[in-house]
């Protein structure tokens, strides 16, 4: 078959191996170094199996992202070589690394540090269904932020930045992902003003997507619509859910270029009289004010876990993340700051401690997928049935990587 072929080909270049500076250390081009254990996710319209594995010359835990080749279309084979050509020019200790790349038979292997806290955005929907804690939430942003200063820096915009595309390892390290989607300003060596094109394979990230590039005209977009994307899951990550997502496409939209604003849901921006009521599970919430700092506007509670009493949101965030939010969330791109800006806001001023010493305490009683440490290839089914059920707690198809 003529494509596979030339997929092959463009892919044995395209794919070469990581430049040995990886942080994480350079693992083997074979796969018979990896002992596959269970399947934790699947991806790219099935076309993609991650599997655990075990690294068998250290032991050490990783995911490996299995892709079938032969199946792929020509826009997929560009659109994975993209991705794994920014994987290896980017270097930064925020990004989430690839340990190695490599072909084996008819499959693209992926070997990625395993993330034993799996993303933000299982946290928040297996443990934390009312919102983070403000202060996890700053060390979490923080390590976005760095991450989007590097990206923009080198000139691309990132433009899928959401909770399943934070993952945090076992030593609260923050990693930003989903590489997939990103794309360059730099155009035949001159640094573009403005981008035109529209994401592939972006439905699922509509709710994150900022007006300008939802809007899809000639004005265009830059690096800031990465900074609105971050507003949009800094409430994600405060509320226990994203926001616009129980619109259907053409009314976010609509809501998006009107100037609807989503906020963080606390004592500030909920009228007095809903947070005594006990909250309703009639209707999903859209998480949004009518403007920025339009405490008392119109506002719906949310979807509180069921076993909340009261009100989970009758509790009152920082004006300063309220601020925080605010300008990433500015209708007009002009008006957002930058991530190099935004580090310096007076938010992460509450964050004292490196992420790797605060973050696993902020995020008790959640604990890391500990059972990887003792797990051995003798180890009994009833071991084994442990670790897939920890697993299948981690909504790892969303995470991207």
């Amino acid at each position: 078959m003529q494509f596979l072929c030339l997929a092959h080909e463009d892919s044995q270049v395209s794919l070469s191996p990581l430049p040995h500076r990886d942080t994480m250390g350079s693992f083997l081009r074979d796969n018979s170094a990896y002992e596959l254990r269970s399947v934790i996710g699947r991806g790219l319209e099935d076309l993609m199996t991650v599997n655990l594995a075990r690294y068998k010359p250290t032991g050490e835990y990783v995911a490996i992202r299995r892709i079938d080749l032969d199946s792929c279309t020509n826009d997929m084979v560009n659109y994975l070589q993209g991705e794994l050509h920014v994987s290896k020019l980017f270097h930064h200790p925020c990004i989430l690394p690839h340990k190695s790349v490599f072909i084996a038979e008819n499959e693209l292997w992926v070997i990625i540090p395993f993330m034993a806290y799996g993303s933000a955005q299982d946290l928040i929907s297996t443990h934390f269904t009312d919102g983070l804690s403000e202060q996890s939430i700053a060390y979490i942003l923080l390590g976005v932020l760095r991450a989007l200063e590097y990206i923009h820096q080198m000139g691309y915009v990132h433009r899928s930045v959401k909770a399943s595309h934070i993952l945090i390892s076992a030593d609260g390290q923050v990693y930003l992902s989903g590489l997939r989607s990103i794309f360059s300003l730099i155009r035949h060596g001159q640094r573009a003003r403005v981008v035109h094109d529209f994401p592939q394979y972006s439905v699922k990230v509509l709710p994150w997507l900022s007006p300008e590039v939802l809007q899809q005209n000639l004005q265009g977009y830059d690096f800031r619509s990465d900074i609105y994307s971050l507003g949009i899951t800094a409430c994600e990550l405060a509320n226990g859910h994203v926001p616009f997502t129980d619109m259907p496409a053409t009314q976010m939209l609509l809501e998006k270029l009107n100037g609807t604003v989503p906020c963080l849901l606390d004592t500030t921006t909920i009228p007095p009289e809903e947070l005594s009521m006990k909250p309703s599970r009639s209707g999903a919430d859209s998480g949004i004010c009518e403007g920025p700092g339009a405490g008392g506007a119109r506002h719906t509670n949310g979807e509180p876990s069921s076993s909340s009493r009261g009100n989970p949101y009758s509790r009152t965030f920082s004006s300063h993340f309220h601020a925080f939010v605010e300008l990433c969330l500015q209708r007009d791109p002009e008006k957002r700051p930058s991530a190099s800006s935004l580090i310096g806001h007076s938010f992460f001023k509450q964050i004292k401690r490196r992420s790797s010493e605060a973050l696993p305490e902020l995020l008790r009683p959640v604990s890391p997928i500990s059972s990887l440490d003792c797990m051995q290839p003798q180890d009994s089914p009833t071991g084994l049935a442990s670790l897939e059920s920890d697993l299948s707690q981690l909504d790892v198809d969303d995470w991207d990587f």
